[in-house]
């Protein structure tokens, strides 16, 4: 039994430092998408994290507000929202997007945020920072930190806002619809990206600040939901949409748009149209492994959940799977036990991977050990979630 166990621990180990070390490749799409004016583009699946469109994807480009998205995460993720926030002097006067912020003024993080996300107040992103990061430097730290660790290989923030103080202060579209996804994963960051119109305190005066979403795609497209609009004159036109339709997100990121309303409700279009959802596995499936086990009369592997991604029809054929087990006997004293993983490839991509759990198929043992399940469910959705989707 000891073995056992410690034969299953480092297969635990084994498998998440995988994930780690070597994370899922995205699949590019070859399906030709529609012409746009963007210089630079991408299109992602939120739940999945695929990357189903690219133009220009990896090219380093200024991305002007649309930095605020990652501002907005690590606060909300600081854990502060309910805090109040005094508005330090350098805060005051940013040139650019603002809500007219005055000095010593208070405002908690999360009224902040609106008016960072809905008016791209450049005055609120310096509150937000210095507030959260203990200073600006200290908060870029934040940024840059959090960038590494979602996967923007190719951005590098010298700032919140975003304003052309550097030209060290860069991503691609990749990178950003990679945050987007990310962010959007976050029911706060969510709730605030999708608001049309907040109402938040102004200390002083004799009526509420009344904040106006710029992001005209929550007006104009259908299941708009998000996420940031943006211009310097440098960057051009850069905007991040996402849309929901029958329970399934979308997100893209247009960078030096001249048309960038109509380039974000195309790939959107062209997403849902060509990359409907599909089940590739079913919750509980029985799994007959393709590797040497014996399993004991009354045993079965089963999957803990389902995994759905999006495919193209003639991507189908090219999905395959492989089982990865750390038993090579399984018998009825391991009911609901975790003891491999059902791994999924597009091609030679793998796209997630599955936890496989032991059943006794008699009615004595329907329900699972709950010293053993209970565990590992919550240890999965924890270090491993993005690996699959329920």
């Amino acid at each position: 039994m000891k073995v056992r166990k410690l034969l299953s621990g480092v297969l635990v180990v084994f498998l998440f430092i995988q994930v780690l070390l070597f994370p899922t490749t995205d699949a590019r799409a070859a399906a030709s998408a529609p012409g746009l004016s963007a210089e630079s583009a991408a299109l992602i699946d939120v739940a999945s994290g695929r990357i189903l469109y690219s133009k220009n994807g990896t090219k380093k480009m200024r991305i002007a507000s649309l930095t605020k998205t990652m501002t907005a995460i690590v606060a909300i993720e600081s854990g502060k929202l309910n805090e109040v926030v005094t508005v330090p002097p350098e805060a005051v006067g940013v040139e650019g997007s603002s809500i007219y912020l005055k000095k010593n003024e208070k405002l908690t993080l999360e009224e902040l945020l609106y008016g960072l996300m809905l008016r791209s107040g450049n005055d609120a992103a310096v509150t937000i920072a210095t507030h959260v990061g203990g200073s600006l430097p200290g908060f870029v730290y934040m940024m840059n930190e959090k960038a590494s660790l979602i996967g923007m290989n190719h951005t590098n923030f010298t700032n919140p806002h975003g304003l052309d103080d550097s030209n060290m202060h860069y991503s691609t579209a990749e990178d950003m619809v990679k945050l987007s996804a990310y962010a959007l994963r976050n029911p706060v960051f969510r709730q605030i990206v999708s608001t049309k119109v907040k109402d938040i305190s102004w200390e002083g005066e004799q009526w509420d600040r009344r904040l106006l979403n710029k992001n005209k795609m929550l007006h104009l497209y259908n299941g708009a939901d998000g996420v940031k609009t943006g211009y310097t004159k440098l960057a051009k036109r850069c905007l991040a949409s996402s849309a929901t339709r029958d329970g399934r997100q979308l997100a893209t990121i247009t960078l030096n748009a001249s048309d960038d309303w109509s380039d974000s409700a195309k790939l959107m279009d062209w997403g849902f149209a060509n990359f409907p959802m599909k089940e590739i596995v079913s919750q509980k499936e029985n799994v007959k492994p393709d590797t040497p086990i014996t399993l004991e009369a009354g045993t079965q592997l089963v999957t803990m959940n389902a995994f759905r991604y999006p495919l193209q029809q003639s991507e189908a054929d090219e999905v395959h799977k492989r089982i990865v087990l750390g038993e090579s006997i399984i018998n009825g004293k391991m009911n609901g036990k975790l003891v491999g993983f059902m791994q999924i490839y597009l091609k030679e991509n793998m796209i997630g991977q599955v936890p496989l759990l032991v059943n006794v198929d008699s009615p004595a043992s329907t329900q699972p050990q709950a010293s053993g399940r209970t565990f590992w469910h919550h240890f999965w959705e924890i270090v491993a979630g993005g690996m699959w989707s329920a």
